[in-house]
């Protein structure tokens, strides 16, 4: 046992937990699986035994020494091990917060921030230098780094070091095998211990999660490559407008009030107002039309970044709704939110309760709801007053500029100005260190300088005459409002401490980085939303292409779209608002640019109107209630399609019997559905005929060839013009198209006419040509059918959504690279799920790469206001990170089934559900 613990007589051991036998068993089986995973699994010839294993097992009942608190903190978890801290003083709060995260999850917390800083080729090896170096150049630990030292306020700071403090003291004294089993499995390889936590480490973990809801870069990107292979008409085709008229935007009235210039929610907007600053495209004449090969390479680069979050997709999102108590069966508002983010093992959330014994100025939180491992305070919850949820409200805050460079700078308005560079070296574990050097414009890091691909960006670009000789090629740099420094953490605990919708606007103003949707209620009865965040004022364009850098007709504004001057709401006359990234509020009748890339609004309609069927038929909305929207599965396609499909004569016996299945189905996706299965894999075909098959090899999936005739070839092609093949580039899970609503929206416009260019496609030795809708469906039904039989067999019922549909959770480290046997111990699954892509119950997956699950709901809660102990909550995983521990992944039955755990959060309820009371002592 480490130096600075002392468990007292009435201890349990290290695990503590009061499981069933059930559980038990699990666990042991687990525990010898690892053994055995690590005697035979890496070749090292090293032996453990179970001890060894469980030897990282946290202490949860008994007492252990605390250096540096004031006052004994208790520290209560139930019988999922989700933990309650009492304290006296905010220092000792969030110093225990710290000790008991990094009991439960600390190894996650440490490839966090190696993620964070660069720094994962210190862990991993060379496997991770392009990583860490495009990590480097982005800088995201300086500027968490310049946060810390120059924007924070002190109280922040002081949480901040007292959680430091908190985790270091967990830290002392123990080796890796003592803290998780990952690191017993990674000292075969290197000599890695782990390092002191800063408060640094915690502040940077918020650039992580800006970066993967940084908005429509992907779209940038992937329109700028459209264009080798699409005209300007076709890549407008598969853009549409947002339907306004169809799917409500979150704000449905108010406007910039020109007599006070702040955003007033009762004003009328005019209807002329346009789409706010910036016109046009933003390239200087398609200067982004020729990037498709170095563009592709920035593609390959982003996904080599670890999507903690999700892949940035048109599908991924996140649902949030709030119904005022005058249509709740509570008389109190009702709160519900489910993020969608990737899944993860553990799981990114760790629920988790804050608890001063009495509020006062030394002691000032009251609060639970959801934690990040690594970082002090709640991220979504509740306090003693208010209920406050985040969706990601999409806001184009990233733009790519072209950059004309040479060996002495970069040229700006005629002329060259020298480059800011900074020097990084890259430790690597077992290999030598690398020194990178950083180059950056007054636009923002070369990201361009991380590829070799890129270093020639814009070759091929055809530009404006007005545009400098590109020599060699042209440069990318990223500006992104994430790389200044700015206050979100302050706004954490701001949010923590709010008492009512003014102090929570105060805290969302500061909520600069990611740009969320926050929604409120409180105890008073109110409901509200506000959108927050540093959104770019553009001087020219709109942030859907690449810019030229080398003109200041392009760039930002010095100062952003004012706090001020941001939608929000307050008791709209409606009773109710809802946020699942569709469009904040209509462009055409508000004064800036937010972005021209929603999400095009299929779940926030659903859930809209799933609530107005309730209002309208004169009901009352019930905690299950809204549970029992979270896991609704209606396939809002299916609806539209569906009917068309049942039209087309099919002459083949086989395909007919499948194309049966949908007959009086009701567009539900739930696991056990023939239905589901069939349609979604029809779906996925009328995709790739109509479009994907026509998309740059930059777009579609790795390993997925074509055979392409040479006037239609983005690559080699032999000397008669004769078919070639042609192999798709992009990871399966960011390939297009995706399914996701925007291709929702774009086959929606295009159904009524039979005769649209997008459906004819070529015929092959199996097929005729297409050449009308009702034809590319009919082709797009047999290859469903023959796909589906190669996966589920050729009796149709077996088929059910489900066996396609699953949910594989992997452990992010070495659980998707490591040994066969280690993977085997350290992840879970699969779970066969309903739900789809832009379903409510929102198990996205990617159309162009297949059905597997590649993000969910990460954790689902509904939150009963002012009568706290009713409400309700879920995490995807468990409260543990220890991949034998009881608590690893014991509620992800329950959260695949749509169940809910009650939510205890007075002291009386806490007391009644705690199994286990660990003592911190000073």
């Amino acid at each position: 046992m480490p130096a600075n613990t002392t468990a007292s007589s009435d201890a349990t051991g290290a695990a503590g937990a009061k499981t069933g036998r059930k559980k038990g068993r699990r666990a042991r089986l687990i525990v010898i699986v690892l053994v055995l995973a690590l005697v035979a699994g890496i070749g090292y010839g090293a032996f453990w035994s179970v001890s060894t294993v469980r030897a990282s097992y946290p202490q949860t009942t008994g007492s252990i020494k605390l250096d540096g608190l004031g006052a004994d903190v208790d520290v209560k978890r139930d019988s999922y091990g989700i933990p309650q801290l009492y304290a006296d003083t905010d220092a000792d709060l969030f110093r225990a917060q710290g000790y008991v995260q990094a009991q439960d999850r600390f190894w996650e917390m440490d490839v966090r921030r190696h993620m964070t800083a660069g720094r994962l080729s210190e862990m991993f090896g060379s496997g991770q230098v392009e990583t860490d170096a495009f990590l480097r150049t982005l800088g995201w630990r300086k500027v968490a780094q310049e946060e810390y030292d120059k924007v924070l306020s002190e109280d922040t700071k002081k949480n901040l070091q007292a959680y430091a403090e908190g985790v270091n003291a967990y830290l002392k004294g123990r080796d890796g095998k003592d803290i998780s089993v990952e690191y017993a499995a990674l000292g075969l390889a290197n000599d890695y211990k782990p390092s002191k936590w800063t408060p640094v480490d915690s502040v940077a973990w918020l650039k992580a999660m800006a970066w993967d809801l940084r908005g429509n870069m992907q779209d940038e990107i992937d329109r700028s490559l459209m264009t080798s292979r699409l005209d300007d008409k076709q890549i407008e085709d598969l853009y549409p407008e947002y339907p306004y008229k169809e799917h409500r935007p979150i704000v449905e009235q108010g406007a910039v009030s020109p007599v006070t210039g702040k955003f007033d929610p009762e004003a009328k907007p005019s209807d002329t107002l346009g789409t706010g600053t910036g016109t046009g495209t933003g390239t200087a004449q398609g200067a982004a039309e020729g990037l498709n090969t170095q563009l592709a390479s920035l593609s390959d680069t982003l996904d080599q970044v670890p999507a903690l979050l999700g892949p940035n997709g048109n599908g991924i999102g996140s649902n949030s709704w709030v119904v005022s108590g005058k249509y709740t069966t509570t008389g109190k508002p009702l709160l519900a939110n489910d993020p969608h983010l990737a899944p993860q093992l553990p799981s990114l959330w760790y629920q988790m309760g804050l608890h001063c014994r009495e509020i006062s100025a030394k002691c000032q939180y009251d609060t639970a709801g959801y934690t990040f491992s690594g970082m002090p305070g709640v991220i979504i919850g509740h306090n003693q007053d208010i209920a406050w949820g985040f969706t990601n409200l999409g806001a184009d805050v990233t733009d790519l500029f072209l950059e004309k460079v040479s060996g002495e700078g970069y040229l700006y308005d005629g002329k060259v100005k020298p480059f800011t560079t900074r020097e990084e070296t890259i430790k690597v574990a077992g290999g030598k260190d690398r020194t990178i050097t950083v180059r950056e414009t007054n636009n923002g890091p070369l990201v361009s300088d991380r590829s070799s691909e890129l270093e020639t960006v814009g070759q091929k670009a055809p530009v404006a005459n007005a545009a400098p000789d590109r020599a060699e090629g042209y440069a990318v740099a990223l500006k992104w409002t994430a790389l200044q420094p700015g206050h979100s953490m302050d706004a954490v605990f701001e949010l923590n401490r709010a008492k009512d919708f003014t102090t929570f606007r105060k805290a969302a103003a500061h909520f600069e980085v990611p740009s969320q949707n926050l929604i409120y209620a409180d105890t008073k009865g109110d409901i509200g939303y506000q959108a927050p965040g540093t959104i770019p004022v553009r001087l020219k364009g709109d942030g859907t292409m690449p810019s030229p850098g080398w003109s200041s007709e392009y760039g930002w504004e010095k100062d952003p779209v004012p706090f001020d001057e941001l939608p929000y709401e307050l008791n709209p006359e409606r009773g109710y608002i809802v946020t699942a990234n569709q469009a904040v509020i209509d462009e055409k009748k508000y004064s800036h640019l937010l972005t021209k890339d929603w999400g095009y609004g299929t779940r926030s309609q659903r859930i809209n109107d799933l609530i107005e069927s309730k209002i309208k038929g004169g009901g009352k909305i019930s905690t299950e209630d809204m549970q029992k929207m979270q896991m609704d599965n209606n396939s809002a396609i299916a609806a539209l399609l569906v009917p068309e499909l049942m039209k087309i004569n099919i002459s083949d016996k086989n395909v007919r019997e499948a194309q049966k299945l949908l007959e009086g189905w009701d567009y539900t996706q739930e696991p056990d559905s023939a239905a589901a299965a069939y349609f979604n894999a029809v779906w996925r075909n009328i995709l790739k005929l109509a479009f994907g098959n026509k998309l740059p090899k930059e777009l579609r999936v790795e390993g997925e060839c074509l055979n392409v005739r040479r006037a239609d070839a983005s690559g080699p092609v032999d000397e008669q013009g004769k078919l070639v093949r042609e192999c798709g580039m992009r990871d399966a899970d960011s390939a297009q198209p995706d399914g996701g609503d925007r291709w929702y929206q774009v086959v929606t416009e295009m159904m009524d006419d039979q005769d649209n260019d997008w459906w004819k496609t070529p015929g092959n030795r199996r097929d005729e040509a297409t050449e009308t809708r009702d034809q590319l469906f009919a082709r797009a039904m047999k290859d469903a059918r023959w796909e589906l039989t190669a996966k589920l067999g050729k009796d149709i019922t077996t088929w059910n959504w489900g066996r396609l549909h699953q949910l594989t959770l992997k452990n992010q480290t070495l659980g998707t690279e490591g040994p066969d046997l280690l993977q085997r111990a350290l992840n879970r699954g699969p779970w066969n799920l309903g739900g789809g892509e832009a379903a409510v119950n929102a198990s996205g997956w990617n159309a162009a790469g297949g059905y597997e699950v590649v993000w969910v709901p990460s954790m689902r809660m509904v939150v009963n206001v002012g009568d706290w102990d009713k409400s309700r909550w879920i995490n995807l995983t468990g409260a543990s990170g220890h991949a034998f521990s009881a608590h690893y992944t014991d509620q992800t039955d329950k959260w695949a089934n749509g169940e809910l755990l009650d939510w205890s959060f007075g002291t009386n309820a806490v007391a009644g559900s705690t199994t286990d009371t660990l003592t911190l002592k000073p």
